[in-house]
């Protein structure tokens, strides 16, 4: 399409970098049915592969260093109204959205859901530590929450994608391992080469069985193990969310401190159950260093280790929780469980997230004041979680269903509840 075509009001979406898979293909359909302009720039083979309409995708050859002035030339010459990202802390999307305020560009951000696993999230110029939800306080909520008609959205109709999630990342790592002659000069924003990232997907799809049955083994021992326990809930080490918004680089800083903390004031008889992340594929040999850590503060005896699965079995009987910040602290808060944090995160708010110092947390562990809690959770309900997935074919037909007006509504999903105007420009964090 010729911008030449555009009328003054036409919208001109530009991709950038989505969930593995097909999403963002459907959702670019999805805009180009409602009458506006779409295009889809990519950065490597995977971007490629999981955008069908070809007419319409720009391949990024050049170095990282170039990027600024293409999109700059991108946005002029195609007259790009809104970009469409996928987190927005790696350097080509923290860029495009630096670039973006300067030229009166909307963004819009998508991220795994705030409240998962039933939510997607959707904002606008940025989330996680960078979400206008940082700048919110239980109170404002509460009042808008007062003043609005606004309907909360039914929950999904059926959810769980977690091995559709695993069989995309595998192959969008095959298509960048084996097809990605054309795109020499990309590099990747995780440390980590392609091909290994590859194969431990591929290893995770092979031994999904196994870790099935390690999994259910070592929860029934816990469950059944008739003692107190406080639970950890590790995320992934390269989560942006651990190296933007936190002070950790790596999951073995975090459970060296919290592994100290409740050796020295932990209940004699109350044990820690470290919980691994369900995407977690061993980059880190975290087993191995838990075992070490609790073995180096004299209570190897009381430390447990689950690899992995679903989240609320453990929880229902937990004394505590504590996390760097993941967005399962979340459904820590809506049980009621005490809950101490480590970075910065957009749930953390003094009504609900314990200040204690460590020590004193697993001492006497404060409780969240649940009436803050739902109004916080009423207010996302109704502006930024919207019900589907990324990864499964349900889920994506039930977020497209949701998600295609609010991006084409002028006021943010927080604007057209909070029902006045506020400045709001967040410190973009980055991952280098």
């Amino acid at each position: 399409m010729s911008s030449s075509t555009k009328g003054p009001n036409r919208r001109v979406f530009l991709f950038l970098q989505g969930p593995h898979g097909p999403f963002f293909n459907g959702l670019g359909r999805m805009l180009r049915n409602a009458g506006a302009e779409v295009w889809r720039v990519g950065f490597n083979a995977g971007d490629q592969a999981f955008w069908f309409d070809k007419s319409s995708y720009i391949p990024f050859l050049d170095t990282l260093e170039r990027w600024p002035e293409t999109l700059s030339n991108l946005i002029d010459s195609r007259g790009i109204t809104d970009i469409v990202l996928y987190g927005d802390t790696r350097p080509v999307h923290a860029n495009a959205i630096e670039l973006a305020r300067k030229k009166d560009v909307i963004v819009h951000v998508f991220e795994e859901g705030y409240l998962r696993p039933w939510w997607v999230t959707y904002e606008r110029f940025g989330s996680n530590g960078n979400s206008r939800l940082m700048t919110l306080s239980v109170k404002q909520m509460r009042h808008a929450l007062d003043h609005t008609t606004a309907q909360t959205p039914p929950p999904p109709s059926h959810w769980g994608d977690m091995r559709q999630h695993i069989f995309y990342g595998a192959l969008y790592h095959w298509f960048v391992l084996f097809l990605n002659r054309r795109y020499r000069n990309f590099r990747r924003h995780r440390d980590l080469p392609v091909s290994k990232e590859f194969r431990l997907y591929f290893k995770r799809l092979l031994m999904m069985p196994l870790h099935r049955i390690q999994r259910h083994w070592a929860t029934a021992r816990v469950r059944w193990g008739g003692y107190p326990y406080h639970l950890v809930l590790l995320q992934l080490g390269h989560d942006s969310s651990v190296q933007a918004h936190s002070d950790y680089s790596c999951m073995s800083d975090f459970l060296d401190d919290v592994t100290k903390g409740f050796a020295e004031s932990a209940p004699s008889h109350h044990r820690l159950v470290v919980k691994e992340h369900p995407l977690e594929n061993h980059r880190e040999p975290l087993r191995r260093r838990v075992h070490q850590i609790a073995k180096t503060h004299g209570i190897a005896d009381r430390v447990h280790y689950v690899p992995g699965g679903k989240l609320a079995r453990l929880l229902d009987e937990a004394s505590s929780t504590v996390t760097i910040n993941s967005t399962a602290g979340q459904q820590v808060l809506w049980r009621g469980i005490p809950l101490r944090i480590f970075g910065r995160s957009v749930y953390d708010k003094p009504e609900f997230v314990s200040q204690q110092p460590l020590p004193s947390f697993f001492a006497a562990p404060m409780p969240p004041d649940q009436n803050a809690y739902q109004n916080y959770r009423q207010f996302l309900l109704k502006t930024s979680q919207i019900p589907g997935g990324f990864y499964s074919r349900r889920g994506r037909r039930q977020l497209l269903r949701g998600v295609t007006d609010l991006m084409l509504d002028a006021e943010d999903p927080y604007q057209s509840v909070l029902n006045h105007n506020e400045a709001w420009t967040p410190q973009l964090r980055v991952v280098e």
